[in-house]
């Protein structure tokens, strides 16, 4: 078994924005009458696509609309989201991330994006952090029926790849994972793929007990480490520590 690709998750792993997405759901709620609760952004938005996000919490307030109405939700947020990204004028992209990205690259490991974010809003921030060239694969929210924790966005980006460049003959057992989110490390897992839990979002701890293996910040992630691991010169260990 060898590393051959790296799949991102996107909000909270390549761009720490989740205090924007919480202010906009707010906004949304507020807009439709109903009130927020900023408790709720970790428990049903974090690691899940906008669509499922405000479907469940307009569930819980009593409130069942059409897919229609759900599909001008997401976009009224999304387009609110792109405006105030370009109004950065330095996006808060995470430490190690850059570091990282030329060390897969150097190592020729695929790289792709699988996130709950609609597909303009990881274009355009890619594109401002100069890594568009860097992810072979994007995989977006609103190209996916079932939102993570499901595996359906992993499995596509999967598929993509192989598409893309069908040499790799790319496997589940192939890939690792980088997530930050209960629901993004499920998604990884179901879909058979290893995953490391960065504490981006959560604390350490939690991300050891659900990943496969976690680090505080990326730059702790050891590439060769990793990539002796996947070719078993190494037992799996659930810590970069040490």
């Amino acid at each position: 078994m060898v590393l051959k690709a790296v799949l991102f998750d996107f909000n909270g792993v390549i761009i720490n924005d989740e205090p924007l997405h919480s202010k906009l759901l707010e906004q949304i709620l507020i807009e439709e009458n109903l009130r927020p609760n900023p408790s709720e952004f970790r428990e049903l938005c974090l690691g899940r696509s906008d669509r499922a996000c405000l479907r469940d919490l307009l569930a819980r307030r009593g409130r069942v609309v059409t897919d229609e109405y759900l599909d001008k939700l997401v976009a009224k947020k999304s387009q609110a989201y792109l405006q105030q990204i370009a109004a950065i004028e330095q996006l808060p992209s995470y430490a190690g991330l850059d570091d990282l990205i030329f060390q897969l690259r150097a190592a020729q490991i695929v790289m792709a994006v699988v996130s709950g974010a609609v597909r303009s809003e990881i274009e355009l921030v890619l594109q401002r952090l100069a890594l568009t060239e860097c992810f072979t694969a994007i995989v977006a929210g609103d190209e996916i029926q079932q939102s993570k924790p499901a595996p359906d966005g992993y499995l596509l980006a999967l598929e993509r790849l192989n598409q893309h460049d069908p040499s790799l003959q790319l496997q589940p057992a192939d890939c690792l994972v980088i997530e930050d989110s209960f629901a993004g490390i499920a998604a990884a897992k179901a879909a058979g793929m290893q995953v490391v839990g960065v504490a981006n979002s959560y604390p350490f701890h939690m991300m050891q007990r659900l990943a496969n293996w976690a680090v505080d910040y990326l730059c702790d992630l050891e590439l060769e480490r990793v990539q002796q691991i996947f070719a078993g010169e190494k037992s799996l260990v659930q810590s970069t520590e040490g």
